[in-house]
């Protein structure tokens, strides 16, 4: 099969899963604190890794196992606490949009730490992808004075996915992505388990249909999202390089918005302008 084929194909893929994963993050929050969520959904996905990880972490090179575990704090640890918790006030559909600032992040991040070549074009691209992002945070009605941190948590998020993404594209790209992946995930097992002893979250009653649900839509999340997404994700770093993989974040918010709409959240047409505006400002900042 064509390699194209196959990278779109896991590209679409990735649009999907991602795309999703806001949506279960607003059912989760019915049942569980935004810590919980967090935690138990990255404790889901590398406790899968563990039995794995043990054999794939001799075969990537010794100077690069520290880096390998880095980046599972990078592109999975603290993303998942920051979209927990930005999630907690703000609509699933808008956290999606705000989600498409990540391959501007990864610009500015090249640029900035790892001697990324320096373009105009790209910092008029990010120019653009800020001023939609200023439009929304001034246009858009759930956000207030008294919850723009919210916001503000979904884009550090981003930040730390554009730091991840340099990472691995500049320094684990000759790594396989599934040892990568396994290793990466696996060193996160821990911390994830000590914050939900932490957050009392054995404590909890699960007899309590509600609770049920939530940790079922978290475990599904972190499967998803966390363990299928990001072998998925660091495949197509590997085959076609960091920018071109950021760029599943032009098809992520458009597949929240339709989880949105769905859900009765409210989609107004400033909102999808903006969403345009910085998808704009995304393509020419990484346009070859």
């Amino acid at each position: 099969m064509n390699k194209k084929i196959i990278s779109w194909g896991i590209f679409i893929l990735l649009c999907f899963i991602w795309g999703s994963s806001f949506i279960l993050m607003k059912v989760i929050r019915e049942g569980l604190t935004a810590p919980q969520t967090a935690a138990l959904r990255i404790f889901s996905a590398s406790i899968v890794f563990v039995p794995f990880a043990f054999a794939h972490i001799k075969k990537i090179p010794r100077e690069k196992r520290l880096l390998s575990c880095v980046t599972g704090a990078f592109g999975n640890l603290i993303p998942a606490f920051c979209f927990a918790y930005g999630i907690m006030k703000i609509d699933s559909s808008l956290a999606g949009i705000l989600n498409s600032l990540t391959p501007i992040c990864v610009v500015v991040i090249g640029v900035s730490f790892f001697k990324d070549h320096f373009v105009w074009k790209k910092i008029i691209g990010v120019l653009i992808g800020f001023a939609g992002l200023c439009l929304l945070t001034y246009n858009h009605a759930t956000l207030t004075i008294n919850n723009i941190e919210y916001a503000l948590l979904i884009i550090a998020g981003t930040i730390s996915y554009g730091a991840n993404i340099n990472i691995v594209g500049h320094k684990l790209r000759e790594v396989n992505p599934v040892h990568l992946s396994t290793v990466s995930l696996s060193a996160m097992c821990l911390p994830a388990l000590l914050m939900l002893w932490h957050q009392d979250f054995f404590d909890l009653d699960f007899s309590d249909t509600t609770i049920q649900w939530a940790v079922i839509n978290a475990v599904v999340l972190g499967l998803s999202a966390s363990t299928i997404g990001t072998f998925l994700f660091y495949s197509l770093v590997k085959r076609e390089g960091g920018l071109f993989a950021s760029l599943v974040t032009y098809g992520v918010p458009f597949v929240a918005l339709f989880w949105g709409v769905l859900a009765g959240e409210l989609i107004t047409v400033v909102e999808v302008a903006c969403l345009l505006i910085i998808l704009a400002g995304v393509y020419l900042a990484n346009r070859k």
